[in-house]
């Protein structure tokens, strides 16, 4: 004999549960799309690359006035000599 609970519409081989299967599956299609778009989202974010329509300089470019001030300071700190100064600025047209 079968004991309470255990009834007709209990058992998941009747077809009862077809609600539950249907549940199942949108859960784990939601979860392979996250997992999915978790995965774009790092890998556009090590590469540096800016959003679909974003705008500005990708990272890491660096403007001419800015290229010059960087070697100004460290020609000033004494990281490159005077020479090594002379041929970035050559190199920059400035």
């Amino acid at each position: 004999m079968m004991g309470p609970g255990y009834g007709y519409g209990y058992n998941m081989m009747d077809g009862g549960s077809w609600v539950g299967g249907l549940l199942l599956f949108l859960f784990g299609l939601v979860t392979v799309s996250g997992i999915v778009l978790l995965v774009v989202w790092a890998v556009r974010q090590s590469t540096g690359r800016a959003a679909a329509g974003g705008s500005g300089p990708p990272a890491g470019a660096v403007g001419h006035d800015e290229a010059v001030a960087i070697a100004k300071r460290r020609l000033a700190s004494g990281e490159i000599t005077k020479e090594q100064y002379e041929e970035v600025m050559r190199v920059l047209g400035g």
